[in-house]
């Protein structure tokens, strides 16, 4: 009896998580151009607009290259941070950990009007390349956080040995250190890329309609009525961060970069 109402509770948990996206899945499949679930009728129609549509297209082509800028951005930033916080150069080292975490932690909004002020007071204010470093910078906590687990799963022995061996801090890091944190590298990219692809408003703040990136897109759509398109973005948004980090799981070690410790390590 109590294994059943275990599942059941648990059930109703998923079910009640899930509620939301079954809503929109539902709605983004409506053969009418209605706000109406259960869907009336079955159309595909509202995902083809995604790429049909030159308003539509274009908001797409904008969020995957600010995406995959700003990741990759993020990536450079946070590597040579988490190796120099790995090898303990300095005694003030955490200060650098601290203001790499900072920009995450605090409110969205928060940094998005630091952002604004900040390219505002230079004159870049609506540079299509602010909301790169500005997302960049939101995001760098992402593969700071994975990439510190690489490092803290190294053997330093194995470093300990290379030096040994007369290689040079360079040679250590290309031939010993970066084989065996490329993992923790690539899902920090990952994670940053998603997050970035869904991020509104640092992006709105930093660039305002200059750049119009689905997530923007999708609030200036709503000022003239509702659309199933919209719907359909929300669950490419879904799917492509349902296989990302399905690719994160099945390659990588998710427990570990979600915080977990595998038995092994316990």
């Amino acid at each position: 009896m109590n294994m059943i109402l275990h599942r059941l509770f648990f059930f109703l948990i998923g079910f009640f998580l899930a509620a939301p996206i079954i809503v929109v899945a539902g709605v983004s499949i409506n053969e009418k151009q209605s706000l109406t679930f259960p869907p009336q009728g079955f159309s595909l129609g509202w995902y083809g607009e995604i790429f049909v549509n030159p308003e539509w297209r274009s908001a797409f082509f904008a969020s995957v290259t600010l995406a995959v800028l700003s990741a990759a951005l993020a990536v450079l930033i946070a590597l040579p941070l988490a190796w120099f916080l790995w090898r303990r150069i300095a005694p003030w080292a955490n200060i650098f950990q601290l203001l790499g975490i900072a920009p995450f932690t605090l409110p969205p909004v928060i940094t998005a009007l630091g952002m604004l002020t900040f390219w505002a007071t230079v004159g870049s204010y609506g540079q299509p390349w602010t909301a790169v470093i500005g997302h960049a910078i939101f995001f760098v906590t992402l593969p700071l956080v994975t990439i510190s687990l690489g490092f803290s799963a190294i053997d330093r022995s194995l470093v300990e040995a290379a030096a040994t061996m007369g290689a040079d801090d360079s040679t250590v890091f290309r031939t010993v250190v970066m084989p065996l944190i490329r993992p923790y590298l690539v899902s920090g990219y990952a994670f940053a890329f998603v997050l970035s692809l869904n991020e509104y408003i640092v992006a709105y703040m930093t660039v305002g309609f200059t750049l119009e990136t689905l997530p923007i897109k999708i609030f200036n759509a709503l000022r003239y009525g509702y659309t199933p398109t919209m719907a359909s973005v929300t669950i490419l948004f879904v799917v492509v961060a349902a296989v990302v980090f399905s690719l994160v799981a099945r390659f990588g070690d998710l427990p570990k970069l979600l915080g977990a410790m595998s038995s092994t390590e316990k």
